[in-house]
């Protein structure tokens, strides 16, 4: 029993001792990890925080997730993913102490920092605390390579890799973030994810030698130099298309001579069909605007596609990942609503909220920033509500050595 309305009335006295009699129970089970969720806890949390410190009075020790510091105000998506973080922490401890050895073993004492799904990089500890918030960090470090690279802000970005491209869009040189329900494995969620579309195209892409326009999802991943034709092995994929096309020189250009010309360029024609159709998507508004290529797949790019006023290739293309995780910045972010108070005063207090984080989090406070922020009033709501949602990053605050990031 507990939780509040939506007006944060209680909708009726917590119960402390069913609460510790369950705990009592998760601690007899020997359970490592709980998830906490209260009916509108984004609008008062008390409910959630008291379960909390009860928790950690009988288990010690315990990984607790709060689902108002995860979720938004819908309680079954939040319910989800709150589970979701819960079920990955042990994992997620377990991956970090691997990467913290490897470190001490090759002698790097440096602070560890773990790349995030909005651009950012977070201490490793607080990434232990919400690995959900690791999905999706492959893509927009991609984008975070491709704004430095490119010198581009606003820009759609195509990361074509071994097996698939990602598409994103920048925004004030950060990824765009969605602002609807993510389906994870099929569960309905909501919580802060990256706006990406992927597709089964890529390198290592198979294409049917019987038909140029059936291509993909299948692909031969990380076996590209052995099943690849052009590197001896048997296997038709889109990079022996581009060799064959002359877009770039990979091992041995001889064994894909045989290609009809028609068929590299059917081939070719249904490549850029699909990478422009999704690029497509990404686009909020008619106006044309840049697209970057970047990924080891890029050549797969055509020079120009319709609806964008230029195709951008950077250098050094092939390890934007890895350019966009070195750059990277340390972010703190709130979402949440405020009641009773103006709209002034409501920025001022999630922007301290978001400039606190960002410094828990490992930002050094002289250089934070707002990046992004967004209001919007809910008539639905008593109290003149108001949902705030405001962005900040920093520079990753100096250490005494070098910093590792992952």
């Amino acid at each position: 029993q507990g939780g509040h309305e939506v007006d944060g009335r209680p909708i009726m006295p917590i119960d402390h001792a069913a609460i510790r009699r369950e705990a009592r129970e998760i601690r007899a089970a020997g359970l490592q990890s709980v998830g906490i969720t209260a009916a509108f806890s984004p609008l008062t949390a008390e409910s959630e925080e008291t379960a909390a410190a009860i928790l950690r009075e009988e288990c010690p020790g315990i990984a607790i997730t709060q689902s108002h510091n995860l979720g938004r105000i819908g309680l079954l998506a939040r319910e989800n993913v709150t589970l979701l973080n819960a079920s990955l922490i042990p994992l997620a401890h377990r991956t970090i102490a691997g990467f913290e050895q490897a470190l001490r073993e090759i002698g790097l004492t440096a602070p560890l920092y773990i790349t995030q799904n909005d651009g950012t990089v977070v201490r490793a500890e607080a990434a232990a605390a919400y690995p959900v918030y690791c999905f999706a960090s492959g893509p927009t470090n991609s984008l975070r390579g491709a704004a430095f690279l490119s010198g581009l802000s606003q820009a759609v970005v195509i990361d074509i890799g071994g097996t698939t491209s990602d598409f994103g869009a920048l925004v004030q040189g950060f990824p765009r973030q969605a602002n609807n329900v993510i389906e994870i494995g099929g569960v309905r969620t909501l919580f802060r994810m990256p706006d990406l579309l992927s597709i089964g195209l890529g390198g290592g892409t198979i294409i049917d030698p019987g038909d140029p326009t059936n291509i993909g999802p299948a692909s031969v991943g990380f076996r590209l130099l052995q099943q690849a034709r052009v590197f001896g092995g048997d296997v038709l994929t889109c990079t022996d298309i581009g060799v064959a096309a002359g877009l770039i020189d990979l091992g041995d250009r001889s064994r894909v001579a045989d290609l009809p010309p028609r068929f590299v360029q059917a081939a070719l024609r249904r490549i850029h069909a699909m990478l422009e159709d999704q690029a497509d998507r990404m686009k909020t508004s008619q106006e044309p605007i840049p697209l970057i290529a970047v990924g080891g797949g890029g050549f797969l790019m055509p020079d120009r596609i319709a609806g964008f006023s230029d195709v951008v290739r950077v250098p050094h293309q092939e390890v934007a990942n890895a350019v966009g995780a070195a750059i990277a910045q340390v972010s703190g972010e709130v979402d949440r609503v405020f009641t009773n108070m103006g709209r002034a005063a409501a920025l001022e207090e999630a922007t301290n909220i978001a400039r606190a984080r960002a410094t828990a989090n490992g930002a050094d406070p002289a250089t934070i920033e707002v990046v992004e922020i967004e209001d919007l009033p809910l008539a639905y709501l008593p109290g003149d509500s108001l949902r705030v949602r405001v962005r900040v990053v920093g520079d990753v605050r100096a250490p005494s050595s070098a910093t590792a990031t992952i």
